[in-house]
């Protein structure tokens, strides 16, 4: 019995290594972001199996989003990023998104049949 629960406990602390090592990364290309936008806010959603969704808005309303493979990295990358994390993506935090161009008409491309962008 002892060793199955070795067994675990090593597989635990391997499963928990991976975890950190990839909240790492993430929250290393969160901190670009957020350099690269003279700051940034986040919003973290649950996906289902695939995980969850970080949702970046920078200060100069550019914005962007990484997947995470549960909420939990999710939360630590954004922890470790030292970023503002909002419940919601609604109110004062999504009117600061700036879409342009592209964004319009890729949205009416699939939405109304607008153009098309190839």
């Amino acid at each position: 019995m002892a060793d199955t629960k070795q067994v675990d406990e090593t597989a635990d602390a391997k499963q928990a290594a991976k975890a950190e090592r990839k909240a790492a990364r993430l929250a290393k290309r969160i901190s670009a972001f957020a350099k690269q936008h003279g700051g940034a806010e986040g919003q973290i959603a649950y996906i289902g199996e695939r995980g969850a969704r970080i949702v970046l808005v920078g200060e100069d309303g550019g914005w962007g989003d990484l997947v995470a493979p549960s909420v939990a990295i999710a939360e630590l990358a954004v922890g470790k990023a030292g970023i503002t994390v909002h419940e919601t993506f609604d109110g004062e935090f999504a009117a600061k998104v700036k879409t342009g161009p592209y964004e319009w008409t890729r949205m009416a491309g699939i939405q109304v049949g607008g153009p098309k962008n190839g």
